[in-house]
């Protein structure tokens, strides 16, 4: 079960500086880097482009604190990365994928 991060260690630039750091690197190689996988359920919103929460806020934690964390050690949903992103003033929306 995950457990909770203190996520009050991350503020807003350091989710700018993962954004920063996921725009430098491109989708496959941040993925590979921090080792978390693209986003199926949420969307993280900043200046009209799209980012993974989960990972962007995985890797924001990391430079906060320097302790990486895995994808299983946090909740990615509303409970986890989407409220504390959320907080820290951030749009996140639902995907709404359409039925083919």
């Amino acid at each position: 079960m995950p457990h909770s991060p203190d996520w009050t260690k991350v503020a807003r630039e350091n989710v700018m500086n993962a954004i920063a750091e996921y725009d430098r690197l491109g989708p496959d190689q941040f993925f590979a880097e921090h080792g978390f996988a693209p986003t199926t359920t949420y969307e993280l919103l900043v200046n009209e482009r799209t980012y993974p929460p989960k990972a962007v806020l995985g890797v924001a934690y990391e430079l906060a604190t320097g302790q990486r964390l895995a994808s299983g050690d946090f909740e990615g949903g509303k409970a986890g990365a989407v409220r504390v992103l959320g907080a820290l003033g951030f749009t996140v929306r639902q995907i709404h994928r359409s039925a083919t």
